[in-house]
């Protein structure tokens, strides 16, 4: 019974993640969305939709302007490239560097909001996924392993 509770969240997992991933950067799942695919994965009881409802749409209004700045700077990059402007270069990574520390700042702290609204059970099944959530890009994603 065990291994087919386990093998069938490991599926769950497999399958949110590929969605996810689908969508691509920059088009991150609706909040809606993904607490519905939480919702049926940790039995969320209405409150708790609600409040993570709330957590994924300030994420996803948060993380819009960096990645617009973020995609800014892309272009800025790539044309100080052809031109071979190194310091405009240097300049551009650091930024673009900073935009993603910044996302996985907001991404991370969605995730603590998210995972402290949880039962002791929620936390346990939760964990078991694998998985990190969040309304932004890539959202619903596994874990990378450690290196």
């Amino acid at each position: 019974m065990k291994k087919t509770i386990s093998a069938l969240l490991s599926l769950a997992a497999s399958v949110l993640a590929a969605s996810a991933f689908a969508q691509g950067p920059g088009h991150p799942p609706d909040p809606a969305d993904l607490v519905a695919r939480l919702t049926t994965l940790l039995t969320l009881t209405t409150a708790q939709q609600a409040q993570a409802t709330t957590i994924f749409t300030n994420e996803q209004t948060a993380l819009q302007p960096i990645e617009t700045q973020m995609q800014t700077a892309h272009t800025s990059l790539a044309a100080a490239v052809k031109s071979n402007t190194t310091g405009t270069i240097d300049t551009l990574t650091a930024q673009i560097g900073s935009y993603h520390a910044q996302i996985m700042s907001v991404q991370s702290k969605a995730q603590a909001a998210f995972y402290a609204i949880l039962t002791a059970d929620q936390q346990t099944k939760y964990d078991s996924l694998h998985v990190t959530a969040g309304g932004g890009r890539g959202a619903f994603r596994p874990e990378r392993p450690p290196q």
